[in-house]
C-alpha cells in the first residue's frame, strides 16, 4: 500500500481535488487514514449485500474506485449474480481490473468506465454508493436515485455511506475538529489537513442526516435508516 503524501508539500495554488492517478496510487491509504470507521463500513457492505443480492439479479458499485466495495459484493452475492462496478476515472478503472483479476469469486463482473450518472441500470437487487454521492452536484442528487430506484427489484436495498453535515454549528465545528484530530492520529501534517480541505471545497458537498432520507423517499424508496455513523461520517439502509 503506498502511503498518501498528495498533500505532504506546501502548494502555491491547491486545485480542486481529482481521482487522477496520482490519488489512485495511494487511494487505498489515503480513505483508511480519512474516513473513521471505513474497514468497518467495507464489511457492512458484505453483510448486508449477503442479505439482500436476490439470485440472478445485478448488483452495481457506482463509483467503484479500486474495487474494494465491488469485491465485498461479489465475495457476498449468489454465484448467478452479475457485479457491476462503475468509476469514470481511467486510473482507478485500470487499477481496479487488475485488483478484480486477482479474485476468484463464483459471481460474474464487469467495470465500466463510465459516469454513474449515465449508467445503464436494470433487475437490481444491490446498490452500493461508498462515499460517491457526496461528488455529484446536490441538484442532481435526486434524479439519480430515482433512476436507481425505479430499476431495482422489489426488496432490493440500496447502501448509502456519506459524510455528513450537522444543523447545529457547534455540533458541526466538534465533528470537524475530531475528524481533524483523526487524521493527526493518523499521520497527516496540519499542512496536508489544510490542503485538503481546500481541494475538497466545493467539490466534497454534505448533506444532514434528514436530507439525505428525505431524498430517499422523494426517489422511491419505501423506507431508509441510518445504519452506522462514525464522526461525520454515516452509512444508509434505503429499501425498494
Amino acid at each position: 500500500m503506498n502511503k498518501d503524501t498528495v498533500y505532504a508539500q506546501p502548494q502555491a495554488r491547491v486545485e480542486a481535488f481529482t481521482f487522477d492517478g496520482q490519488v489512485a496510487d495511494v487511494f487505498e491509504n489515503m480513505i483508511n487514514r480519512s474516513v473513521p470507521g471505513y474497514p468497518l463500513m467495507l464489511d457492512m457492505i458484505g453483510l448486508l449485500a449477503e442479505q439482500y443480492a436476490q439470485p440472478h439479479s445485478n448488483c452495481y458499485d457506482l463509483g467503484c474506485s479500486l474495487g474494494a466495495s465491488t469485491l465485498k459484493i461479489r465475495q457476498h452475492s449468489p454465484a448467478t449474480c452479475h457485479v457491476i462496478g462503475v468509476d469514470n476515472s481511467s486510473a482507478m478503472v485500470e487499477r481496479c481490473r487488475t485488483n478484480v483479476a486477482r479474485d476468484h469469486s463464483q459471481a460474474s463482473i464487469e467495470i465500466r468506465e463510465e459516469s454513474m450518472q449515465t449508467t445503464e441500470i436494470s433487475n437490481a437487487s444491490v446498490v452500493v454508493l461508498n462515499y460517491t454521492l457526496q461528488f455529484i452536484k446536490d441538484e442532481q442528487r435526486t434524479s439519480l436515485l430515482k433512476h436507481i430506484a425505479s430499476n431495482m427489484l422489489p426488496g432490493g436495498a440500496l447502501i448509502l455511506a456519506e459524510k455528513i453535515r450537522f444543523v447545529d454549528p457547534q455540533m458541526q465545528q466538534n465533528m470537524t475538529e475530531l475528524h481533524h484530530n483523526f487524521k493527526r492520529y493518523h499521520g497527516y501534517s496540519d499542512l496536508e489537513i489544510a490542503q485538503k480541505r481546500a481541494a475538497l471545497e466545493n467539490v466534497l458537498i454534505p448533506n444532514t442526516e434528514s436530507e439525505h432520507l428525505d431524498r430517499l423517499a422523494e426517489a422511491g424508496f419505501s423506507s431508509a435508516q441510518m445504519t452506522l455513523r462514525c464522526l461525520n461520517f454515516a452509512a444508509f439502509l434505503a429499501i425498494k
